[in-house]
């Protein structure tokens, strides 16, 4: 199983889950990142962090950090 922060620049794919059940899980949810919704990685910052995403019509940046705990169907 694949997870967001490995997506590269230009690719899609389908959030499966959210690991684990602290605060940053919650508010990951809370974003938008929910089971079920595609996701499209648009770009990065010079350094590679912060990923810029692409969801439920609007843009979202997160941490590759946040994004390791975004799990991908395959």
């Amino acid at each position: 199983m694949s997870v967001l922060a490995d997506l590269p620049v230009g690719a899609r794919g389908r959030i499966s889950a959210i690991v684990g059940s602290d605060e940053l899980s919650v508010r990951l949810l809370e974003m938008g990142l929910t089971p079920g919704v595609e996701v499209k990685v648009v770009g990065t910052a010079p350094l590679g962090d912060p990923l810029e995403l692409e969801l439920r019509g609007y843009r979202l940046s997160v941490r590759r950090s946040e994004a390791a705990r975004v799990q991908l169907s395959s």
